[in-house]
C-alpha cells in the first residue's frame, strides 16, 4: 500500500454550510455519505408542541445508540415550554439534551469528521446551526502489559490503540497544570488524531518550534500508525539506526516529559514518539529505575557489550580463520583446523548462509503465535545446527559463532535493524579485506553513530556533556539522590529537584 497523497478529502463547495431546513440538511448528508449504509438519522418531534421538529444523524457501530435514545431523542420529545425558532436553539443546548460535551457548528467538514468519528449531530428545524454531542462508543483492546516492553518490577501498564485512553493514564501520572496536550489531525483522508505533550516549564521552546514545523510539512493520504509520522519527522540513518523515541508504556513517557522531552500520541496506535532520542537510550529499559542502580548500570554495560558482540564477532571469526592464523594459540588453531576440514564451503560463504538461517528461524519464531513460535525457534535452532554439523556442512565453531552473535542482537530490541546491517557490512568488508576491510568497517559504524542527531540534537553528546551522561543516567544510572539535573540540549530549565540548602543563610548549591 502506498499512503502518500493522491487526492483531497474536502467537501465539496456547494456543501461547505449547513442550511436552516432539516430536509436540506439531510439532503446534503445523504449526498455525502451515498452508499454508506451504517449512517443512520432520526426524525421525531416535541409532544407539546409537533411544530418543534428535531432530527439526530450517526453513525451505527461507532456512536452509543443507548445515549442518543435516552440522553437526547426522549428529553427533547418530552420537554415542554421550549421556544419556537430563533429562541429554539439555545434552549436546546442548555436544557434539553443532556449530555455534557456539546458543540455547535455550521461547518461541514467539521461535522462529516465528527460523526464518522462517533459523534451525534442534531438539526434543528428552522435553524443553521447544528449541535455536535459526544456519543462516541468504541471497543477498545484492554490495558494490558506490553508484549516487546514487559518487566519484573514497575508498573504493567501499557498503552492501547484510544488516545483518549492513553492521554488519561499520562495525565494521572502527572497531575500539573504544566502537562501541556496539543490535538491536531494528520491525513487527508482519515482525518487521525494526534497529540503533543510535553512540560512547559521543562521542554525547550526551539525544540517544540521544530517538531510544530515538521508535522506542518507531512502531506499524506492516511496515517494508520505512529512509524508513519516517524518516517516524516526522523532524522535518516543509511544503517538503520533509529533517530526518534518509540515506548508503549506510560511510566516512561512521564519520565521522558520530566526529562525535558516531547511525545507525540497517535489515535489508533499503542506506539507513542518521543523526541529528542539520545543514542545511549537503546540500552536502557524501564526496568533501570525499579531496580538498584548498580545493577541497573551492570545491565546497560551488558547491552551495550551484546550490541559491539553483535556486530563484529563472526565478523572477526572470519578474519581470524581466513586471514591471519597466527593470532590463534596453536591448540585453538589446530582445533579449528580439524572442525573444518571436511566442510565443503569458505569460512565467509558459510558465515553468511548461517547468519541468514538464524535469522530466518527467529523471523519465524517472532511471526508464529503463542508458545508455539518460541518452540519453533528454539527446537529449529537446535536441530538444524545439530543435523549441519554432523552432515559436514558447517563446522561446529561457526555454529558457536553465529549462535552467541544471534542472542547478542535479542539483547538490544532497539538497536535489530541496525546490528543486522552493520554485521553484514562488517562480515562483507572483513570476507573480502581481512583485518583492514574490518577495521575500516567499525571506523564507519562509528562515525555514523557519532553524526546521527535527532531534532538537531547530537545523539551522542559532545565532549562537554560526556561527564554528564556518566555521572546522571546515561551510561551510568546513579541513585536518585544525585540525580539532580537534566541534559542543557533537552531542556530549558536544567534543575531536576530542588537543591538542598547550602547553608543557615538560606543560600542554595548551584545545580
Amino acid at each position: 500500500m502506498n499512503p502518500q497523497t493522491t487526492c483531497g478529502a474536502d467537501v465539496p463547495e456547494a456543501f461547505a454550510t449547513l442550511m436552516p431546513t432539516i430536509a436540506e440538511n439531510r439532503g446534503m448528508l445523504d449526498a455525502l455519505f451515498a452508499d454508506v449504509d451504517i449512517m443512520l438519522h432520526r426524525e421525531f418531534q416535541n409532544a407539546e408542541n409537533p411544530s418543534l421538529r428535531f432530527c439526530v444523524y450517526f453513525s451505527d457501530g461507532v456512536s452509543d445508540s443507548m445515549l442518543i435514545g435516552e440522553e437526547v431523542i426522549k428529553p427533547l420529545i418530552l420537554a415542554s415550554n421550549l421556544p419556537q425558532a430563533p429562541g429554539l436553539y439555545p434552549a436546546v443546548r442548555d436544557h434539553a439534551a443532556l449530555v455534557g460535551d456539546m458543540k455547535e457548528t455550521q461547518d461541514m467538514q467539521e461535522i462529516v469528521e465528527a460523526i464518522t468519528y462517533g459523534d451525534t449531530l442534531l438539526l434543528v428545524e428552522g435553524s443553521d446551526t447544528g449541535i455536535l454531542i459526544s456519543s462516541k462508543n468504541f471497543n477498545l483492546r484492554g490495558i494490558s502489559e506490553p508484549e516487546g516492553e514487559k518487566v519484573l518490577l514497575g508498573p504493567r501498564e501499557g498503552f492501547n490503540e484510544g488516545i483518549m485512553t492513553n492521554l488519561s493514564m499520562l495525565r494521572r501520572r502527572l497531575r500539573t497544570h504544566h502537562l501541556k496536550l496539543k490535538l491536531d489531525k494528520l491525513g487527508r483522508q482519515t482525518k487521525t488524531g494526534i497529540c503533543i505533550a510535553y512540560l512547559d516549564n521543562i521542554v525547550n521552546p526551539a525544540l517544540l518550534d521544530e517538531l510544530m514545523g515538521r508535522l506542518e510539512e507531512i502531506d499524506i493520504d492516511g496515517v494508520l500508525d505512529s512509524e508513519y509520522i516517524a518516517e516524516f519527522i526522523a532524522e535518516g540513518s543509511a544503517l538503520g539506526f533509529r533517530t526518534i523515541g518509540a515506548t508503549e508504556r506510560p511510566d516512561v513517557i512521564a519520565g521522558r516529559l520530566l526529562e525535558g522531552r516531547i511525545a507525540l500520541f497517535v489515535d489508533g496506535s499503542p506506539v507513542v514518539l518521543t523526541l529528542p532520542y539520545l543514542f545511549v537510550e537503546n540500552f536502557h529499559s524501564s526496568e533501570d529505575y525499579y531496580m538498584g542502580n548498580l545493577y541497573a548500570t551492570y545491565a546497560r554495560l551488558l547491552r551495550m557489550m551484546s550490541f559491539f558482540f553483535a556486530i563484529t564477532v563472526p565478523a572477526f571469526f572470519i578474519v581470524i580463520v581466513g586471514y591471519h592464523h597466527e593470532l590463534l594459540p596453536t591448540g585453538l588453531m589446530f582445533s579449528f583446523a580439524t572442525a573444518r576440514q571436511n566442510v565443503p564451503l569458505p569460512a565467509a560463504i558459510e558465515c553468511f548462509l548461517m547468519l541468514l538461517l538464524f535469522d530466518i528461524l527467529r523471523e519465524t519464531g517472532i511471526r508464529t503465535p503463542g508458545y508455539v513460535g518460541q518452540a519453533v525457534g528454539f527446537v529449529g535452532g537446535i536441530v538444524i545446527g545439530q543435523s549441519a554439523v554432523e552432515a559436514n556442512l558447517v563446522a561446529a565453531p561457526m555454529v558457536i559463532v553465529v549462535a552467541f552473535a544471534g542472542i547478542c542482537i535479542i539483547m538490544v530490541p532497539r538497536l535489530t535493524m541496525a546490528s543486522l546491517v552493520a554485521r553484514y557490512g562488517t562480515l562483507l568488508m572483513a570476507s573480502l579485506f581481512g583485518l583492514p576491510g574490518f577495521i575500516l568497517a567499525l571506523f564507519v559504524v562509528t562515525v555514523h553513530v557519532l553524526s546521527l542527531r535527532s531534532f538537531s540534537v547530537p545523539m551522542c553528546l559532545t565532549a562537554d556533556k560526556l561527564g554528564q551522561t556518566m555521572g546522571q543516567d546515561g551510561i551510568m544510572r546513579t541513585p536518585w539522590p544525585k540525580m539532580v539535573t537534566r541534559l542543557a540540549p533537552l531542556s530549558e530549565n536544567r534543575v531536576r529537584v530542588r537543591p538542598k540548602p547550602a547553608d543557615s543563610d538560606g543560600g542554595t548549591e548551584d545545580a
